[in-house]
Order: structure tokens, then C-alpha cells, then sequence
């Protein structure tokens, strides 16, 4: 229990004086985005390796030259915790924005930061927003930056079981042209969910696929692409679910 506690003040602390370095953001971001990116990226990943080191949580993480260093990917993971977004965010080697559900964009402050994070918030109640989020997504990996999203489309409570995959999350690298990256999570529901609400030391493995270009796949393939790229993931989980 001291863990959840420390970590809730931890990021309570964060957020509260966080507010001069978000001004300070803002006004960088007049003159300078690259600059603005760099320096958002970099200290939101020292929050989220501070929580991380406040967790115990141990990494894995296999395969990540797989991910490549020159363009922007569109990463496409299985989800059970809501720690899968600092466990991979702390890898990603250029600025990249999550998928989250709109409820998150109430949140003050965390709003702030995940914009500039150039994160996305998907109502998925409403059809043409959904739609107007998918396009955005697109126009950013276009600009250079990568996108991360879980197409369960919601944690999945269910050890050892996967949610079917959307396909419409895939449209951002069909219409882009970006190699999708599978970002397959083992444990991380170990961390928290699975004893609510104590956090406790535990070892979660993050394994990166080779890259897929949607271009180069059989038209089965392309045509029901969340299934496949859904047993590339499920095949490599239960490949390292001995490993944790």
C-alpha cells in the first residue's frame, strides 16, 4: 500500500508544479516546436521512470532494434494496466503520441502534458469524431511523429485472453504508408490491476516485432489485418508468458 500512495503523491506533486514548466512549454512552443518536443519528451520520461522506480517494476524488453530510428511507426500493443503507457513510453526513441479514450481529456494538467505529448483522445461513442481522431493520427506520423494504440480499444481484465484487435486503428500506417511495430506486454497487469490497490514488485517483458508494411501483405492478409497482427501478438506472448 506504501507504493500506491507514494506513487499517487508523486504524480499529484508532478502535476501541481508542473504548471511554470507547462507555461514555459507554451512559450517555447511559439518560437521553437522541435525544441518544445525534445524538452516535453524529456521530462515527462523522468516522471514516468521515477513511477516506475517507485513501482519495483523490473523490464525486459526484447527485440527493440526491431523499432527503426528514422522514421515514425505506428506501435500496436495488447493492453491490461494502465502502467503499459510509461513502461513503453520510456523506450520509444522519438516523440510519439498515445491513443487515449476522451474521458482522459477532463483530467487538467495531464491534458496539458499529453498534448504535448502529441496524444490523441478517441471518443469512441461517436463514429465521425472517431474518424476526425484516425485523420489526425495520420497527418502526425506524416510530420515525423509516432503513434502508439492499444486497438482492444479498452484494458482487457482477463488474463492470458486478447480482446479483438479493431481494424480501424490500422488505417493510420494504410493511409501513411509507416511500418507497424507489434508491442507485445507480459504482466504488466501484475504490477496493479490484478490486486487492486496494491502495487508491488513484479517483472513484465516488452517484446518489439519485426516491422509490418501493410503494402507488402497477402490480400487476405491486408483485408483482415487486426486478426493478424492480433496472432503475432498473441503467439509471441505466450512465447515469453515463462519468462516473467
Amino acid at each position: 500500500m506504501i507504493r500506491t500512495i507514494t506513487i499517487l503523491l508523486a504524480i499529484a506533486l508532478f502535476l501541481l508544479f508542473s504548471i511554470p514548466l507547462l507555461i514555459m512549454e507554451w512559450i517555447i512552443g511559439k518560437y521553437n516546436m522541435e525544441l518544445k518536443n525534445r524538452s516535453s519528451l524529456a521530462i515527462v520520461l523522468w516522471a514516468f521512470r521515477l513511477c516506475l522506480r517507485i513501482s519495483g517494476t523490473k523490464v525486459t524488453v526484447l527485440n527493440q532494434e526491431n523499432v527503426p530510428l528514422d522514421k515514425a511507426v505506428l506501435y500496436i500493443g495488447n493492453h491490461r494496466s494502465y502502467f503499459d503507457i510509461p513502461l513503453t513510453y520510456v523506450l520509444v526513441p522519438r516523440p510519439t503520441g498515445y491513443v487515449a479514450k476522451k474521458e482522459v481529456e477532463r483530467i487538467p494538467l495531464l491534458k496539458n502534458w499529453m498534448c504535448n505529448l502529441h496524444c490523441l483522445f478517441l471518443d469512441r461513442k461517436n463514429i465521425k469524431e472517431g474518424l476526425k481522431t484516425i485523420l489526425s493520427c495520420i497527418e502526425k506520423v506524416k510530420s515525423g511523429i509516432s503513434i502508439c494504440i492499444f486497438p482492444e480499444g479498452t484494458r482487457n481484465r482477463v488474463n492470458d485472453t486478447f480482446l479483438p484487435f479493431h481494424d480501424g486503428s490500422f488505417k493510420v500506417a494504410a493511409k501513411s504508408g509507416c511500418p507497424i511495430i507489434p508491442m507485445t506486454i507480459n504482466n504488466s497487469a501484475d504490477i496493479f490491476e490484478d490486486h487492486i490497490p496494491f502495487i508491488k514488485k513484479t517483472h513484465v517483458i516488452i517484446e518489439y516485432g519485426k516491422p509490418i508494411y501493410i503494402n507488402e501483405l497477402l490480400p487476405e492478409q491486408k483485408k483482415h489485418i487486426g486478426s493478424y497482427v492480433q496472432s503475432i501478438i498473441e503467439e509471441t506472448y505466450f512465447k515469453n508468458k515463462d519468462l516473467v
